[in-house]
């Protein structure tokens, strides 16, 4: 094996998995419980901090990886060389030969804000295909759902009529995240992705600017930094000019002087306060974009202290951070409710639904009906392994996003100190954990 058949496709996230996901299937199969019809919740118990919500984001990946689940015959053939595997029954190997998914997902759609504790999405299937997708679904589930929350906190920062660019992909974690990162961000709410392969397997047009090294390589051959400027319009009419990368008064002093149009222009480092007012300033038909490591907190800071900013363009603390720590528990195994009772991890047992109102949410079981004025959130997606639900455009997420986050009480959204959300703990719910509690 090489580095370079590290590269992931599609057909290899069977394997995309934690080690004990096999091995429990494996014990499943030996014991007779594989096919024991099961449900699995995915949850967060808490928000991060200074997060008063979350947007529910990468369900279209979900929906894709359960719908091509399976194992290959060489996927299989390496599980066995490992050894690992040497006492596990041979219906284990059978089962992952002939194994498809075959189950219901129940989730959230895309763009929903959810709150600690309910679920995104379930799961309800026999125990080893529940068990085995665990990994994946975090995976995508997680990292996508800390994208789009961060990039609606961002929207709400800078204002709607403000063009926010997703600048992250140098800074994702991987190649496979950074394209996760810029369809978050695109659904939540950004008007643009600098990343040009997944704007381009959206159908959306990539957006960018230029760098310092466009500046210093045609300024250092040309002998000025001008002449990188007129060099790059040359090409590109009316792009963004970049004009930090020395003395950015001066350089906008020398483009208000010259005989163009100039009608942006980005600053990507300095006091952007005080730039950005005096650039303006000195063109006023100008959109001035900053960029450099801003997040929601300081472009909000930003627009309270008077900067002159039209466009912002975010990156590395869009695509990294504090974590969305979802969890995917057993909630339900052959129609008996199951729950954690670990210390200051507990959960709630059986299958579950949100009703959402107006102002309040309801967490309650999955049997229970909907009282006046509320609306359920978790649909059917997926049913005996066939999907259910529509292709969604990111139109289609980006309103509901949009929407959903207009909905919350202005403390909820505040972006320090949020006040919680209201979840009322249904009786029949609370009734039933007390019941499934262990002395």
């Amino acid at each position: 094996m090489t580095d370079s058949s590290l590269n992931l496709t599609a057909a290899d996230y069977s394997l995309l998995t934690d080690l004990y996901q096999l091995t429990m299937a494996s014990c499943y199969v030996g014991e007779g419980l594989a096919m024991k019809p099961a449900s699995f919740e995915l949850f967060t118990r808490s928000l991060p901090s200074d997060f008063g919500y979350l947007i529910a984001m990468g369900l279209e990946q979900v929906l894709d990886y359960l719908t091509a689940f399976r194992f290959s015959p060489e996927q299989i053939e390496a599980l066995q060389a490992t050894g690992i595997f040497n006492q596990a029954p041979p219906e284990f190997w059978d089962l992952l030969a002939t194994g498809r998914f075959t189950g219901d997902l129940w989730a959230v759609p895309e763009g929903t804000a959810v709150f600690p504790h309910e679920p995104l999405l379930r799961i309800e299937a026999p125990l080893w295909q529940a068990q085995l997708v665990e990994t994946y679904l975090l995976n995508t589930i997680n990292y996508q759902t800390l994208i789009a929350t961060r990039a609606a906190r961002l929207r709400q920062a800078a204002g709607a009529e403000a063009m926010i660019l997703e600048f992250g992909t140098r800074r994702a974690f991987s190649p496979q995240g950074a394209v996760w990162a810029a369809r978050a961000a695109l659904a939540a709410g950004l008007d643009a992705t600098s990343n040009v392969w997944a704007a381009l397997q959206l159908g959306e047009r990539p957006a960018g600017t230029m760098a310092h090294a466009l500046v210093m390589a045609i300024g250092a051959i040309a002998g000025s930094e001008d002449e990188a400027f007129t060099a790059f319009h040359r090409y590109f009419p009316g792009a963004p000019l970049l004009i930090d990368t020395y003395d950015p008064i001066a350089a906008a002093q020398r483009l208000a002087a010259g005989d163009r149009t100039i009608t942006g222009i980005r600053l990507d480092s300095g006091d952007l306060i005080s730039l950005s007012q005096q650039v303006q300033a000195l063109h006023p038909a100008a959109a001035i974009f900053a960029s450099g490591d801003l997040d929601e907190w300081e472009i909000e800071r930003l627009r309270a202290a008077g900067a002159c900013l039209q466009g912002y363009g975010v990156g590395t603390r869009l695509v990294t951070g504090s974590p969305v720590n979802g969890v995917y528990k057993l909630v339900e195994i052959d129609d008996i409710p199951t729950m954690k009772q670990s210390s200051s991890k507990a959960t709630y047992p059986g299958r579950k639904q949100v009703y959402r109102q107006p102002g309040r949410d309801r967490l309650t079981l999955a049997t229970s009906a909907a009282q006046p004025g509320e609306i359920p959130l978790l649909k059917l997606m997926m049913r005996q392994g066939k999907r259910c639900y529509p292709v969604e455009s990111l139109a289609e997420i980006r309103d509901r996003t949009a929407a959903n986050v207009a909905q919350l009480p202005d403390p909820v959204r505040a972006l320090r100190h949020p006040t919680p959300y209201p979840v009322e703990i249904a009786p029949d719910l609370a009734q039933l954990q007390q019941s499934c509690r262990r002395a």
